[in-house]
């Protein structure tokens, strides 16, 4: 006996609300909370910091070239100088000056005169040589630890730039505290013993081992957006070191942070896509994927990261992010974001 059409729809109509469906990740985590001036604060103040401190190593590199070098020369210098001493005591002996124009004068023999006046031309042009020698490599040593002095000087300028930046964030943050909402730095969740071991594949560098600049000029393959191409190699290098979960980078102008640059991304802690708070494994998850960025974040040129209300910046390290509204998006308790210079 046929059922009633309405009874055939009734059923079909139940069996699509009854058939699971594969969970789909939300595009983007939401508001992610911060103010205007904590995000250009955040930005400047850690891209001085980064090139400072980029400053600074390509200082302490060349000091240590120049030490090498100043290490080299100087026994050769010592060396040289003790043969020139030896020269000159020979030539005192073997008659110099007025003994050496006597000595010359007093011999009868036309034999014994031409092998005097050989034996002295030689001490002089070995004396002259010496002399010329020495005084080359004291006037490269000299110059050798002027250099080193200079250098010195630039790390000690880096190093004021770096505790002026350092202070600036620590403010920046500070200021733009939700007051209501403060909660205290949770080392739980800032750094895992179980992160992969992997170490990220540098980023390019200029030659004096600053970074370049780059404009939102490849494309994105989390959205239909662009990425410089130094956050497209920490996305892949993230990717790589097994962090495989929903990710979304670019957003459009007006939004948050650096993503309208394509400079930074969000990382879901779900196997979901940005939900709820984490837990369990999903929290873990983000401390894992938050402690290989910090650790990797001279290598990727990370600028900031932020993770379950706590924020980790190449300037002041990890502090608490009281900046949320409250909620998982803006608190970042479900996604990890990571700003790239």
């Amino acid at each position: 006996m046929a059922k009633p059409p309405w009874i055939v729809a009734a059923v079909c109509a139940l069996a699509i609300l009854l058939t699971p469906t594969a969970a789909s990740a939300a595009p983007t985590p939401g508001d992610e909370g911060g103010t205007a001036e904590l995000m250009q604060k955040l930005d400047s103040a850690n891209r001085a910091y980064i090139d400072a401190q980029n400053a600074l190593t390509a200082s302490q590199q060349r000091q240590a070239g120049l030490s090498a070098q100043q290490a080299e020369l100087e026994p050769r210098y010592n060396k040289l100088r003790d043969e020139t001493q030896s020269i000159t005591v020979a030539a005192y002996q073997n008659g110099g000056g007025l003994r050496s124009a006597s000595s010359l004068l007093d011999s009868a023999n036309p034999g014994i005169f031409a092998d005097k006046v050989s034996i002295l031309e030689v001490i002089a042009r070995q004396h002259a040589q010496q002399l010329k020698e020495l005084s080359s490599l004291r006037a490269q040593l000299g110059g050798t630890k002027a250099t080193i002095d200079a250098e010195v000087s630039k790390q000690q300028a880096q190093l004021a730039v770096m505790a002026k930046q350092k202070t600036e964030v620590e403010q920046a943050l500070t200021a733009a505290q939700n007051k209501a909402a403060q909660k205290g730095l949770d080392t739980a969740t800032t750094t895992s013993g179980n992160a992969p071991a992997m170490n990220a594949e540098p980023a390019p560098r200029r030659a004096d081992g600053s970074w370049p600049a780059e404009s939102c000029s490849t494309d994105d393959p989390t959205t239909t957006g662009c990425l410089t191409p130094r956050t497209l190699h920490a996305l892949q290098q993230v990717q790589k070191a097994g962090f495989k979960r929903f990710v979304s980078c670019w957003r459009p102008p007006g939004e948050p942070y650096e993503h309208p640059k394509g400079r930074a991304c969000d990382f879901a802690a779900d196997t979901s896509g940005f939900g709820g708070v984490a837990t369990g494994a999903s929290k873990e998850y983000g401390t894992q994927l938050a402690t290989w960025l910090v650790r990797n974040a001279t290598a990727l040129g990370v600028m900031y990261v932020i993770w379950f209300r706590q924020i980790w910046t190449p300037a002041a390290g990890w502090h608490a992010y009281n900046s949320g509204n409250g909620d998982p998006s803006s608190d970042h308790t479900n996604h990890v974001h990571m700003s790239i210079y």
